[in-house]
Order: structure tokens, then C-alpha cells, then sequence
């Protein structure tokens, strides 16, 4: 494996280090790494996996793979021979080795929770037309996923022992050292992997050391009561919380050389079991840019009364207005254009679902055996199948909407309390529109930025929650409100813009109206551009907006916004220039 860059070698990311190191200790220890793209991830699991005592597999759980060739299937060779037997899958090649899947949060529901299952017994069980046989599956299993790109579900989230949230360093002298050690790796991978091989001997050695002594280790009845304490005042009911920071203290001591667990050994492991599970452990977002504060020019100082509510001396005068009934018609997504879908993340080529239906081909990626031998008999009467015979099973793709919510909060929303149409019209589009499996982003900006107030959801709560509480006040930082959006998009997002598009805040150093229309045009997902303006005193900013978005435009005060009919579609114009 001189081709994999070793773990050793692998700059900074010193909880991402230690969660697997754990798990290599201890293989129960399943451990899931979200966060950026490019910050290593998929590099220190295939580094780990040179760690474990040999042969230790590397396998690398395709998104798209079916059940059959995760858990195990019938042998088709030997089924057309007359003689069927059960072949094993992914997972008996992972045994005493690592099985890794990137993009976890996309895996099809089904395979997630029968990989959980068999990766915290160690024991897969295969039942396949009247056939059952079981094998050990004793893996480390590591996940890997972007939230930007879509969540993981409560219940899978909750079967991951350990979490880390990795983000790229910002550090210049940091950097510099990951690219000039990668540099060298790609020139001469021997010469790299020489003179890091007494390090990786040495973590090997320690994780073998660590395995041998870790049913010595010795936990206090009194550590035990501290874990649980922590755990209760973390407001986390998951039992697979406690036993998660025992087996992971144990490991700790374990690679230590400890004899017992102490008390530093749970305060570190701590974070990594309750990042996921409390929302008291979670890390604030990464800090995004931000505009620089500007002040007002003497010509934006005498703007209309609206817009002088968002002056520097408004900034401090926010009040909080509750939701307004507005009724709004049902968003209703379409997504027949792949090409026009958001740049962030690919779209998904998924089989997802229960089967619904078979179809004939010589080269099923998963049989239908009931329709390979009904076909057979019907055809010549014999029940051993041929090629020919041969069916697919078909599953329906079930793939949710993203649904981001950008709310303009600025002061010019507080004469005639308008926030009040805003928040109501948005708590209707979302309760109206939202289906299990769809995701919620809402991101409101006033001030001198905009802010994410929810990451991506899927708790229709936990949005009108976000929402009642927004704050209105202070000036409209469009632009950089418009530039969050684009580290939101995937595939199936539809985006729901609520402004008057009186932009004032820059992102640069440039007009703020100007730069809002730029980023517009490069964002390319299929939107909806609700006009906040009042009816007097109009600049009809917002129509230009929906024009550089590509987007449908309606008033917030217009009869179309009750309209069942207008605008169940959205769908990005085919042949749009974006």
C-alpha cells in the first residue's frame, strides 16, 4: 500500500487523528468526520487502514451500491448451474479491516441502517430466497460527509460513536507544510514513505500494544458515575452515549499505557461522543467572510424613510415581531434539468426505496429471483434459469428538496411592521411545501452580514423556531447574504428570497446593488423571488433581482402569492445563460 499517504504524515487535525486511532484500538468504535472538502478525510481513513495488523482491507462503500453487494447475495454463477448458494458482500471483504463511506449522508436508507446494525455486532446475517448464512464482520467503520450537501438522519446519527467537524486551516505556515509534505509524497512515494516509516511503526506497534492491554483497563464505578452525569447534563437520552465515551476512555488508556480510566482520559473523549447528540457541544459555524462595516454616504443618508431605518444607529434598534397569517400557495420543485441544478454537489445516481418492479437485462446489478424463475418457467418450463432469464430489480428514487430560505431582516422591514407579512409568508410556504425527507437552510441578514440561523434540517420545528425569533433592524447586506447561498446549493435546492432590494452593505469594496446583481447571476438553481417593498415609493429592485436569478417573481401583497396554481413548478429555463 506504498501508494497511500501515511497517517503519520497527515498535518494538524489532531481530534480527527485521535477519533481513529480510538477506533483502531477498538473496532466498535465507529467514527463519523463532517466538515470541509479538502481537509483529509478520505486521506486518514486509507491511512488508518495501513496501521491495523495485516492484511487489513480498505473497502470503500460506493453510494450507489445495491443490498446484494453490500450484504450479500445469491450466487448467480452456481444458481445457473442448478446449484444455488449465498455469495458475502462488502462487508465480509471489510472483516479486520476498515470499511469507509464518503458522502454517508447520501447512502439510501435501507443499506445505512443494515450497515449500522452489522457494524455495532460484528455479525452479518444473510437471508436470500430461502437460503441463510452468516459470517463475522468485525470492521472499523468510518463515514464521511459535507453538511452543506444534505444531513444524516437523528437515528443514524445517533449509531456513530465518535463525530469530529474538521474545517480547513487558515493558517499560512500550516498550509504551506500539507503542501510541500504532498508535493514530496507525488514526486517519490518510496523516499516519502521511508522517512515516515519509524512513525508509522510506531503507531502501529502502539495500537497493537493498546489491543492487547485493553481488557485490563480498569473503570471505576465512580468514572462510570461521572460519565453518566456528563451525559444527563448534556441533555442526551441515547444510552449509546454513555457506552460510547466508556469504550472510548478505555481505548484512550489503552494507547496511554494507563492501567485505569481517569478522569482526563473522559474529558477528552467527551466532545468527540457529544458533538452529534447535544446541541450544547456543537462548534459555532466556521466564521464566514463578512463585508466590511461601511458608512453611509451623504447621498444614501437622505434616502427614503424606509431606508433610513437602516442606518449604523439602527443597527442597535432590532425588535422582534411574531409571524403574521399569510396565506401562500404550495411550492411544488421540479428538477427534469440536471444540468441547470446547483454546482455544489453531484446529483445522486441512487436507487433508493423499497423494489416496485423488474425488468429484463443480461447484467443486473441486483436479481429479481422470483421474476428470473417466473420468466424461466413461462418460457420453457424449466426451473433452472438461463441469461436470458435473467431480471432486475427496480427501486423508486426518493431524493428530498432543499429548501433555502433567504430572509431580509433589515430595518426598512419595521415601518408597518412589513417583518410580520415576511415571517408569516415564510412559516406558510415552509409548512405548506415541506415533506418528510426534504431539508430546511434559513439564512437572514440585516446588519453589516448575513447569518446562517439554521444548517441544513430536516425538523420543521426547529425552522419556525429560527424563524419567530428573528430579529429586524439595521441595514441590508444583500450581497453577502446572496454569496452564502452559493455554499448551500445542491441538486435539489430550491431557493426562496424574500427582499426589498434596497441593498446598501457591500461585500467588497464596490457598489452594493451592483455586486448583489453579479453574484446573482452565478447562483443556478431553481428560485423564487418574493418582493417585500412596500406599494409606495417603489424601485422594483426585487424584479430585477428575479430576472439576474432566472427566478419566478411575485409580490408579497399580490393576490398570486394565494394562488394554489401559480408557481407549483419551479424549475430552472432551459438554455439560460447562467
Amino acid at each position: 500500500m506504498k501508494s497511500v499517504y501515511p497517517f503519520s504524515a497527515i498535518v494538524g487535525q489532531e481530534e480527527m487523528k485521535l477519533a481513529l486511532l480510538l477506533a483502531a484500538v477498538d473496532w466498535r468504535i465507529s467514527v463519523l468526520l463532517r466538515g470541509d472538502k479538502g481537509a483529509g478525510k478520505t486521506t486518514a481513513a486509507r491511512g488508518l487502514a495501513t496501521l491495523l495488523p495485516h492484511p487489513s482491507p480498505f473497502i470503500n462503500l460506493p453510494i450507489g451500491a445495491t443490498e446484494d453487494r453490500l450484504l450479500g447475495g445469491l450466487n448467480l454463477e452456481r444458481a445457473l448451474k442448478g446449484d444455488p448458494a449465498l455469495k458475502p458482500g462488502l462487508l465480509s471483504e471489510a472483516h479486520g479491516g476498515v470499511l469507509y463511506v464518503d458522502e454517508i449522508n447520501l447512502l439510501p436508507a435501507h443499506l445505512g441502517d443494515a450497515l449500522l446494525d452489522t457494524a455495532s455486532s460484528g455479525v452479518n446475517v444473510i437471508e436470500r430466497e430461502g437460503h441463510s448464512a452468516s459470517h463475522p464482520a468485525e470492521f472499523v467503520l468510518l463515514g464521511s460527509m459535507n453538511p452543506e450537501e444534505g444531513i444524516l438522519r437523528p437515528q443514524l446519527l445517533d449509531r456513530f460513536a465518535l463525530a469530529v467537524d474538521i474545517e480547513a486551516t487558515f493558517d499560512p505556515a500550516m498550509r504551506q507544510t500539507v503542501i510541500e509534505r504532498r508535493i514530496a509524497f507525488e514526486r517519490n512515494p518510496s523516499i516519502f514513505h521511508a522517512e515516515w516509516s519509524p512513525m508509522e511503526q510506531q503507531l502501529r506497534d502502539q495500537i497493537i500494544s493498546a489491543r492487547n492491554r485493553m481488557n485490563k483497563i480498569v473503570c471505576s464505578n465512580d468514572i462510570l458515575a461521572q460519565i453518566s452525569t456528563s451525559v444527563c447534563d448534556s441533555g442526551v437520552r441515547s444510552l449509546r452515549a454513555d457506552l460510547s465515551v466508556v469504550r472510548a476512555s478505555i481505548a484512550y488508556a489503552a494507547l496511554a499505557a494507563d492501567e485505569t480510566v481517569t478522569t482526563e482520559h473522559v474529558s477528552t473523549v467527551l466532545p468527540l461522543v457529544l458533538v452529534h447528540r447535544s446541541s450544547k457541544h456543537r462548534r459555532p459555524p466556521a466564521p464566514r467572510t463578512e463585508p466590511p462595516a461601511s458608512h453611509p454616504s451623504p447621498e444614501q443618508q437622505s434616502k427614503t424613510p424606509d431606508e433610513g431605518c437602516q442606518s449604523n444607529a439602527g443597527d442597535a434598534l432590532t425588535r422582534i415581531f411574531t409571524p403574521k397569517d399569510v396565506q401562500t400557495f404550495t411550492l411544488r420543485p421540479s428538477f427534469d434539468n440536471p444540468s441547470a441544478r446547483g454546482s455544489s454537489a453531484r446529483t445522486p445516481n441512487l436507487q433508493l426505496g423499497p423494489a416496485v418492479g423488474a425488468r429484463r437485462t443480461e447484467t443486473p446489478s441486483e436479481v429479481d429471483i422470483r421474476a428470473t424463475l417466473n420468466h424461466s418457467i413461462m418460457e420453457t418450463g424449466n426451473i433452472q434459469p438461463q441469461i436470458l432469464d435473467l431480471h432486475e430489480r427496480i427501486r423508486i428514487p426518493a431524493i428530498g428538496t432543499r429548501y433555502l430560505f433567504v430572509i431580509d431582516s433589515s430595518g426598512s422591514h419595521a415601518p408597518q411592521e412589513r417583518m410580520r407579512l415576511v415571517k408569516g409568508a415564510t412559516s406558510n410556504l415552509l409548512t405548506r411545501s415541506f415533506k418528510n425527507g426534504d431539508e430546511i437552510v434559513i439564512i437572514a441578514f440585516r446588519g453589516t452580514s448575513a447569518q446562517v440561523l439554521l444548517e441544513p434540517s430536516r425538523s420543521l420545528n426547529e425552522a419556525t423556531t429560527a424563524l419567530e425569533y428573528l430579529a429586524t433592524g439595521g441595514r441590508t447586506p444583500l450581497a453577502h447574504a446572496l454569496d452564502l447561498v452559493r455554499t448551500y446549493l445542491t441538486p435539489t435546492t430550491v431557493l426562496v428570497l424574500l427582499t426589498d432590494g434596497r441593498a446598501n452593505v457591500p461585500l467588497g469594496t464596490g457598489d452594493p446593488w451592483q455586486e448583489a446583481l453579479e453574484i446573482a447571476a452565478q447562483i443556478r438553481t431553481p428560485a423564487l423571488v418574493i418582493d417585500t417593498e412596500s406599494t409606495t415609493e417603489r424601485l422594483e429592485r426585487s424584479r430585477q433581482l428575479a430576472e439576474a436569478l432566472c427566478a419566478e417573481y411575485v409580490h408579497i401583497e399580490s393576490p398570486e402569492l394565494r394562488n394554489s396554481v401559480v408557481l407549483a413548478s419551479l424549475k430552472l429555463p432551459v438554455g439560460s445563460k447562467h
